[in-house]
């Protein structure tokens, strides 16, 4: 303003003094004051239309046009373009920032809630939508307490002590299918809350089939460890003749066999589930394998229905057929268990003289099917789909008569697991039972 109005009084002074006979000193000055005083003004009205275009323009709702000034306001207006850019880029980067937290927030395998200080939700993901029934944009600013009405979650609430966790019934938690969450609250902020969901149906679930496998182990190896401290006792303190002596012994040889092919099947499961999976490239002769399992079943046979008048009656495939049948990929040792576990199932509950079938079988879609079909009682179709637990017997008295240690059809599920076959049973009461297992074509390999 000062530079404009020094030059406005020079320029009215050169004027005056071009146009002007009077010269004198008083109408110099009066001219030049006159012109500082309209140069003042004319900076003024300029100054003042600049600042009118840069306040209009930081009104508008959208700064992207920015008028072109000069001067001040004009390199004022560069310096909030600048700042405006620089705010806008932050924000959006936050705003990036704060959508991948959101997204790994959502790819989370556990619920996330995020509450308000007045424990409302201002965000949930997908996951705990379906824990707990919610609908994540109706829900939104709903009170946690008027959505989860479960009285367990209500009292862990209210108690208002979330040093631990609380386990609670999922929303889509059955009778047939339960869920159980793990569920607790992290503050954070000004009184806001964090809950985390977890599913440990899974953990639950192992936990007690853990419970029941060591229960299991503890209840089968009791009794013969009873009958044995028995036998023993009885031998320590009774006058026996050689003839009770001989029979006792016999009974607590038989005890102890049955604990050792107890102990052998453990240690078998232990080391399925431990080793690494079976090569899809080591070859295995499927007649080589289907001949040890009839020397098997053969004898096998023979000490079962040493007592009686009538054997087993077998059928295996024939040599010439077993000769085109080709080979599997897999573990010899763990297919041939899997398949002598079936044997041995099917000729315990097969009374003596009973039939008992065994066939290999390709089939249409290049898959090949391993079948033990026998003539025995049957299985009640409740018994079916719990036959490949651990310890569980259709009959629990004819199992340990004939040796059986509840664990054949577990070490059968596993190895064919292993394999990638799969089990399937179908069984009549009254008329018999087959167990069929199907390995996939990349499992198989014809004669070369």
């Amino acid at each position: 303003m000062l530079a404009s109005q020094i030059l406005g009084a020079v320029l009215a002074w050169v004027l005056w003094s071009r146009v002007s006979k009077d010269s004198s000193l008083a109408w110099q000055a009066v001219v030049a004051l006159l012109g500082a005083w309209l140069a003042g003004w004319i900076w003024w009205a300029v100054d003042s239309w600049n600042a009118g275009r840069l306040l209009a323009w930081l009104r508008q709702s959208e700064l992207g046009n920015a008028p072109e000034l000069s001067g001040v306001w004009g390199e004022a207006g560069v310096r909030m373009r600048r700042w405006l850019r620089q705010s806008v880029h932050q924000v959006q980067q936050g705003d990036q920032r704060l959508n991948d937290i959101l997204s790994a927030l959502q790819a989370s395998p556990n619920g996330v809630v995020l509450l308000d200080a007045e424990n409302r939700i201002e965000w949930c993901n997908q996951i705990a939508a379906r824990q707990f029934g919610f609908d994540a944009e109706r829900d939104l600013l709903q009170s946690i307490g008027n959505l989860v009405r479960d009285p367990e979650f209500s009292a862990y609430f209210a108690a208002q002590d979330f040093s631990g966790d609380l386990l609670m019934q999922g929303r889509e938690s059955t009778p047939s299918r339960p869920v159980r969450l793990s569920v607790q609250l992290y503050g954070y902020g000004e009184g806001r809350k964090l809950l985390l969901a977890r599913d440990v149906t899974a953990l639950e679930q192992a936990e007690a089939m853990r419970r029941d496998f060591v229960a299991n182990v503890s209840h089968e190896i009791r009794t013969p460890l009873t009958v044995l401290s028995g036998f023993v006792e009885t031998l320590q303190n009774l006058p026996l003749d050689a003839a009770e002596r001989n029979r006792y012994l016999g009974l607590m040889a038989q005890q102890a066999e049955r604990m050792q092919h107890l102990v052998e099947d453990l240690l078998t499961l232990s080391r399925l589930e431990g080793s690494p999976l079976p090569s899809s490239k080591d070859w295995v002769c499927v007649a080589q394998l289907l001949q040890r399992c009839e020397d098997e079943a053969r004898g096998l046979s023979v000490m079962l229905t040493r007592k009686q008048a009538l054997p087993h009656v077998l059928t295996f495939p024939s040599p010439e057929a077993l000769a085109e049948v080709g080979d599997v990929a897999g573990s010899s040792a763990e297919l041939q268990s899997a398949f002598s576990n079936l044997l041995a199932n099917a000729m315990r509950y097969t009374p003596a003289g009973g039939r008992i079938d065994v066939s290999w079988s390709m089939l249409a879609d290049g898959s090949a099917r391993f079948a033990v079909k026998d003539s025995g009682p049957g299985i009640d179709p409740k018994h079916v789909a719990r036959l490949t637990e651990r310890f569980y017997r259709v009959d629990h008295s004819r199992s340990r008569d004939t040796g059986g240690t509840g664990l054949g059809l577990a070490i059968v599920k596993h190895v064919l697991q292993r394999h990638g076959a799969k089990l399937s049973v179908s069984s009549v009461q009254g008329q018999g039972s087959e167990f069929a297992v199907t390995f996939p074509p990349s499992r198989l390999r014809g004669l070369s």
